[in-house]
């Protein structure tokens, strides 16, 4: 398989569905599963956009959404480029929005069977009763972002939380790297903390813990519930400013069956297209990229 990288294709057109669809049917997959995409209630993804329009001082260039559009088109490109299945990752920035947004979330994967039914949580009172309704409404994945909630994996509000995901085994992608900015909470050291508490934890670490990558990359290797995503990493855009060590690809080839596909569509500031290639160039061979690209995603989500 041709690892160069190619001009990137136009985003939303019949040729970049093409290359995409031309990536997985390469390597005899049907189709690709996409762990980390976002869709959210409009007024949300309106303010998500807004903070990515204004982000260049902050991460010191612009961040461009490539695939801003609107919902039913978001959904119509995934299905053209062969996503099997996606999720709809939402997350609070502050108390009592979580269980808002969990329903918003199952009735959005009511109306599209191809979406993993998502749910988030917020470290406040009422988290150990609505993750408790989600987890017996179907729920598939939960989101958690430690950065922009700004609050602690290992706070006693989400003790509960923690136990019930624990027993019941739903992953729950957890942003916990300290990229693009650096939180409060973020960094290797209290997802260990919280993995010494509940050592089973279904955890997906978002964005190969960028750019921490080392740390996150052993947490995964050492528990066997631990995933990583790969969500923006190994891209141009990425390696600009947090490469991955180029020492440490052997253990990425070791940890081949815990690493899942995940692009942040729409929010990318390049084609989906690059996401794959950028995958495809780190010459792993064609059996890592078939674990990565659906295999391991597969498994994990129980997908046909």
């Amino acid at each position: 398989m041709n690892s160069a990288v190619p001009v990137t294709p136009e985003p939303f057109s019949t040729d970049e569905a093409q290359r995409v669809r031309a990536i997985w049917s390469d390597l005899d997959l049907p189709g690709i599963v996409d762990v980390h995409t976002h869709f959210m209630p409009r007024p949300v993804m309106d303010k998500v956009w807004a903070y990515f329009d204004s982000v260049g001082p902050l991460v010191g260039r612009e961040w461009p959404i490539t695939y801003r559009a609107d919902e039913d088109v978001r959904v119509s490109t995934l299905r053209d480029f062969g996503v099997r299945a996606y999720s709809s990752l939402v997350y609070p920035h502050k108390p009592n929005m979580a269980e808002w947004l969990n329903g918003w979330a199952h009735d959005f994967a009511a109306g599209h069977d191809d979406c993993l039914h998502t749910a988030t949580f917020y470290p406040e009172e009422s988290a150990h009763t609505y993750v408790s309704r989600a987890i017996q409404a179907g729920t598939q994945v939960f989101k958690c972002h430690i950065q922009v909630g700004d609050f602690s994996p290992t706070d006693s509000l989400l003790d509960g939380v923690w136990s019930q995901i624990a027993d019941s085994q739903v992953p729950v992608i957890i942003h916990c790297g300290s990229g693009p900015a650096p939180g409060t909470f973020t960094g290797p050291e209290p997802i260990r903390e919280l993995l010494h508490r509940f050592p089973s934890l279904p955890l997906i670490v978002a964005h190969m813990g960028m750019p921490e990558y080392t740390a996150f990359l052993d947490l995964a290797l050492e528990y066997p519930n631990v995933h990583l995503d790969t969500t923006m990493a190994f891209t141009d855009f990425a390696e600009e400013d947090a490469p991955f060590p180029a020492d440490y690809l052997p253990r990425l080839a070791d940890a081949g069956e815990k690493i899942l596909f995940g692009s942040d569509f729409p929010n990318i500031p390049y084609g989906y297209t690059h996401a794959l290639e950028a995958l495809i160039r780190l010459d792993l061979g064609a059996d890592w990229l078939r674990d990565v690209f659906y295999r391991n995603g597969s498994r994990l989500f129980g997908i046909g």
